[in-house]
């Protein structure tokens, strides 16, 4: 639960360094939990992050009859798999909050099993879109099972009539979010038939869908592919692979990364050179900026480089959207204007961050020129002083921290971080020996 924390004073911070080990990984622990609760057996998750959205994914899990126990404050989770069961609890309804990792993949989850269910999240939510995912459903639902919108059209809350799947083929778009591609992907083997996926166009977030290949093959299914155009999937059932450590976020290693790169030696423990993340590719770009960076299996290092310079980038980040907000603020100590693009993605994120990230990074006294998918970012003279508006945006808050490096500067709703990583803001002070109480 969030608290009523309405803003946060940071800065100017001393240069951070020092050790920090991150929290799991959003998108390993919601795929995690649902296809242990897809899976035959019992399975042990240890490290689950314990955020807004992965508890949304619990206690939707738990509404629709899956057996979760916890300990050690959440952050281990024993799933008892419903296996060829299905959901046992028709009927229900379920507030996924803004959880795009629960929404998406669940709903597709939901058309293979039987009976009537209702998602349904906060109002952002329901500005998010999930046409594409429901397109790509309808063509392989079972004779009877229908899928509808319960306002606007191609929008949340969903009614989803199901009857399971049938197999066969069908196309996905691949240009607004992989998290549509990944929900017919882990419910694709529940179908009695072999099940086929054509993306249409460019896939954007290409790691994830990495992501969700590999954590199936870690519960006994296999994906056939044809690079990203074709996907296929027999049907199998998934099995528990016994215990599993979820590993440390690599989105959430991005902020402190980019504070090793101002001054540091930062290291973060918990993913490194072995992580199956996209976003821990983000340490290639502050190499690339000129930052000096060490990896080791499961842990990165990042300090400034010798001459205390950041060269400015043009960059394609559409394989890793949620580093690039870090980057955007990041750019604010580079030498010239950074170019950022393959960030169309961003338009139909938390908040539409091409805008507030844009808006934000203007009122520090930066340049910014925006385009459909990208932003070209002038850093100013002198960074000034501003209060940074989050629109609960969990990345708004992480990555504009990063100012505070260089200007006194005002986070409101710092508590937004509870999406993802609640305790961001008392690791940010640890590192930088301040007293969160109060101001940084």
């Amino acid at each position: 639960m969030k608290s009523l924390t309405k803003s946060l004073t940071l800065g100017p911070l001393p240069k951070l360094s020092g050790n920090i080990r991150l929290p799991g990984s959003k998108s390993l622990s919601n795929r995690y939990l649902l296809l242990a609760a897809l899976s035959e057996g019992t399975t042990i998750l240890h490290e689950l992050l314990d955020s807004d959205d992965i508890r949304a994914m619990k206690a939707a899990l738990v509404a629709l009859g899956v057996g979760i126990r916890e300990s050690d404050n959440g952050r281990t989770v024993e799933v008892e798999g419903i296996g060829s069961r299905g959901f046992q609890v028709p009927g229900t309804v379920l507030n996924l909050g803004n959880a795009g990792t629960a929404m998406r993949p669940l709903a597709a989850a939901l058309c293979a099993s039987h009976g009537e269910f209702v998602l349904d999240g906060v109002q952002r939510m329901r500005e998010r879109p999930i046409g594409d995912l429901v397109d790509g459903l309808r063509p392989v639902l079972a004779t009877g099972a229908s899928i509808s919108y319960l306002g606007a059209e191609g929008f949340p809350p969903l009614r989803i009539q199901a009857r399971g799947l049938r197999g066969g083929r069908t196309w996905i778009k691949g240009n607004t979010s992989s998290q549509f591609l990944t929900g017919l992907l882990m419910a694709a083997p529940l179908s009695p038939e072999p099940l086929e996926i054509e993306v249409e166009g460019d896939l954007i977030s290409k790691p994830y869908v990495d992501i969700t290949v590999r954590l199936m093959e870690r519960f006994g299914v296999s994906v056939g592919r044809d690079g990203y155009r074709l996907f296929s999937v027999m049907p199998s059932p998934y099995r528990s692979p016994g215990a599993i450590s979820v590993e440390a976020d690599a989105s959430s290693a991005s902020y402190f990364l980019a504070f090793g790169a101002l001054g540091g030696p930062v290291r973060v423990e918990g993913c490194g050179a072995d992580s199956v993340q996209g976003d821990a590719a983000f340490a290639d770009v502050l190499e690339k900026m000129g930052a000096v960076v060490e990896r080791g299996p499961d842990w990165i290092s990042c300090r400034a480089a010798p001459d205390g310079k950041l060269r400015a980038l043009d960059i394609d980040m559409v394989d890793m959207p949620d580093a690039a907000m870090t980057l955007a603020t990041l750019a604010l100590f580079a030498e010239g204007p950074t170019r950022i693009a393959g960030i169309g993605s961003w338009r139909v994120k938390e908040t539409e961050r091409m805008v507030a990230v844009r808006d934000q990074l203007r009122k520090v006294g930066a340049t910014v020129e925006e385009g459909p998918d990208w932003l070209r970012i002038t850093p100013p003279p002198r960074i000034r002083s501003a209060t940074i508006e989050t629109y609960d945006d969990h990345r708004m808050a992480m990555a504009f921290s990063l100012v505070g490096a260089a200007a006194k500067t005002v986070i409101q709703d710092p508590d937004c971080t509870s999406k993802t990583f609640p305790s961001y803001f008392d690791a940010l002070a640890r590192l930088s020996g301040a007293d969160r109480e109060g101001g940084m």
